[in-house]
């Protein structure tokens, strides 16, 4: 069975061994994604933020907690927003149960819009893009991050396991559907180029300020081992843009 966008964090098992997976210090979410967004976001005093595929929400408690005036989620999966509403208990956050697609934006609402891994499960990312640049106050930022597409490009080297020790980079430049085989489910994303994501950006009227790959840092891995292994290919993509 293929699972497309949020549904297959509906899936119990999936949703408990995902989460499992989240929660470890080395993973690529903490160790090298995390430290980068938080980096590129900046300082999030008296803002108002949209996170598109909050997941838990626990990233908009640690914003609220920095100063963020509110914070508002959307979240297309049902588990996951029981989890974000038990994280936002009491803080002046909202979880909206919709897909990135179908949320209704709001005009010039937010100072900020984040996104972390989420946007390559979306097919039309103009579309998005369009609705994110419409939602955001004039000179309002939106950093967002997603796998590489060097990984998206194709899951050949999955098949043999979980843990990858080579990576197949093949069809580059042919951009649409993939499916990758993840945590004992078919998972569909979208595999775009690094110029697709620019040039998609600049025409929805977004000004690119700055690009990263994810280049990790010894000083957010417990295990050398794993920090040696990250170094061997990009895991991340992270666009930072203002309106």
């Amino acid at each position: 069975m293929e699972f497309r966008g949020a549904s297959v964090y509906d899936e119990t098992d999936f949703f408990s061994n995902y989460m499992k997976r989240r929660a470890r210090q080395d993973s690529p979410n903490n160790a090298i994604e995390g430290p980068l967004i938080y980096e590129l976001i900046g300082d999030v005093q008296h803002q108002s933020i949209l996170d598109l595929g909050c997941g838990d929400a626990a990233f908009g408690k640690d914003l609220l907690r920095q100063g963020a005036s509110d914070y508002t989620g959307v979240e297309g999966s049902e588990q996951m927003v029981k989890s974000a509403n038990l994280h936002l208990s009491g803080e002046n956050g909202t979880i909206h149960h919709h897909s990135m697609e179908s949320f209704p934006y709001p005009s010039n609402k937010f100072d900020l819009v984040t996104s972390r891994f989420a946007i390559h499960y979306v097919s039309d990312i103009y579309s998005l893009f369009r609705d994110v640049y419409k939602t955001l106050k004039e000179d309002g930022k939106f950093v967002f991050s997603v796998q590489h597409p060097l990984t998206t490009s194709s899951f050949i080297s999955k098949q043999a396991g979980e843990k990858r020790g080579n990576w197949v980079v093949d069809d580059y430049f042919l951009e649409g559907e993939r499916k990758e085989p993840w945590i004992e489910q078919i998972v569909v994303k979208y595999h775009r180029t690094i110029e697709q994501y620019f040039q998609t950006l600049s025409k929805s009227g977004f000004s690119i300020v700055d690009l990263r790959e994810g280049k990790p840092k010894r000083e957010h891995f417990s295990n050398e081992e794993e920090f040696v292994r990250r170094q061997r290919i990009p895991l991340v993509l992270v666009f930072s843009c203002v309106k």
